[in-house]
């Protein structure tokens, strides 16, 4: 707890168990080729919130892993334990841990200014807003490397556009 008098109205157990967003589950599970995203700004522009890696090495203190995206796709970077407190929630607690996350699969917002060999979108539920699918569709060159699962009931899903964009 990061306020010392609040340390008895919150068992440890109850704090493991909190997944705040922005932070990594309480206990990270990686092994060696695992991907991983960067969830903080380490060193920018190398190492960005969202910049995805590939574990090569775990140890107690750092994470060694290979960057997969630009611009230093390809080197190697040594990711630390960092102080981590949610801000989202009524109390303030800290973590100190890698800030980073499992990463098979990423939101759309997260994906916006990388490039992608094959991209999937998922597009069963409507969670857009304005410019989303674009940004979605946008990720890679060719769209014979793109995969998109759409609902079955239409075989059509909703391009959300504010027209006010297009009003002077």
């Amino acid at each position: 707890m990061v306020n010392g008098d609040e340390v008895i109205h919150y068992p440890i157990e109850f704090l493991n168990s909190l997944n705040p967003a922005g932070l990594p589950p309480h206990k990270l599970r990686l092994k060696v080729g695992t991907p991983i995203m960067l969830l903080r700004n380490l060193k920018p522009p190398r190492l960005c919130n969202g910049t995805r890696l590939q574990v090569k090495r775990l140890m107690p203190y750092i994470i060694e892993a290979t960057i997969l995206t630009r611009p230093a796709a390809g080197e190697i970077a040594l990711i630390p334990r960092i102080p981590m407190v949610p801000t989202d929630l009524s109390f303030a607690f800290k973590r100190l841990q890698f800030p980073v996350r499992m990463c098979f699969a990423m939101t759309i917002n997260k994906s916006q200014g990388q490039t992608f060999k094959v991209v999937g979108v998922d597009l069963r539920n409507e969670v857009f807003s304005h410019g989303q699918l674009y940004v979605g569709l946008s990720r890679i060159g060719s769209t014979k490397d793109q995969t998109i699962l759409i609902p079955d009931e239409s075989n059509k899903t909703r391009n959300v556009v504010f027209t006010e964009v297009f009003n002077d």
